[in-house]
């Protein structure tokens, strides 16, 4: 099986990090790489499974999310030099999730699905369901949320 064309990116940037000694890079990367091993072995099944890129971006916006939610507990507790890691982090793991969507066009995506489903447009779960299968990481499930909230109001 071939390794995804992200996971490779994400191989070849750990080993120039470790080349560069990148403190941050090389910290970051390597718990990148042991999320991504973990996600692969929940779930073998009797065989070795690879992630493909979708997959990939959702363990990354699940590791940038961690550290969001980090960071703004750093804050409440008066530690802004581990809140400005966690947001340093955040920003180099960044530039490994496709570009995001902009407000207006997530709304407009969201508008698009409340009238592809017709009546059920006015189910929350529906909608969040349908717009989060288009974007495929496109806009943080906060986003969207919140988007899907005011447009179904």
């Amino acid at each position: 099986m071939a390794m995804s064309p992200l996971k490779e990116e994400i191989q070849n940037d750990l080993k120039n990090s470790m080349r560069s000694k990148d403190e941050i890079g090389l910290a970051v990367l390597r718990m990148l790489s042991a999320s991504i091993r973990n996600k692969e072995i929940s779930l073998r099944k009797g065989g070795d499974v690879l992630l493909n890129d979708e997959q990939i971006t959702e363990v990354i916006a699940g590791e940038i999310k961690k550290r969001k939610d980090s960071s703004e507990a750093y804050k409440q507790g008066g530690r802004e030099d581990l809140a400005e890691r966690e947001e340093a982090e955040i920003k180099f793991l960044e530039k490994y999730l496709p570009e995001q969507l902009a407000d207006e066009e997530l709304e407009n995506i969201v508008r698009e699905t409340i009238a592809e489903i017709g009546e059920a447009g006015k189910n929350f779960g529906a909608v969040m369901g349908k717009v989060m299968a288009k974007i495929k990481g496109k806009a943080a499930g906060n986003r969207v949320s919140a988007a899907v909230k005011k447009l179904i109001e």
